[in-house]
């Protein structure tokens, strides 16, 4: 069993709220991680910072262009 985890972690102000959300976000000093809203037990993912900002900052680019 692993050990609570004691990142704030966040959904998308785009998820439902239904509980079909699929993925979770925490900032970290170096990053970010990334997990299963639905197995928070689980594993997650790490994301250096340099590639987290480049993912963002596409998003928003791509938000733009659909406005």
């Amino acid at each position: 069993m692993s050990a609570p985890s004691t990142h704030q972690w966040f959904k998308s102000s785009y998820s439902g709220g239904s509980g079909t959300e699929c993925v979770e976000c925490a900032r970290t000093r170096d990053g970010a991680l990334i997990r299963d809203s639905k197995n928070q037990s689980g594993s997650s993912v790490a994301v250096r910072r340099e590639s987290w900002l480049i993912f963002t900052l596409a998003l928003r680019d791509s938000e733009m262009l659909q406005l």
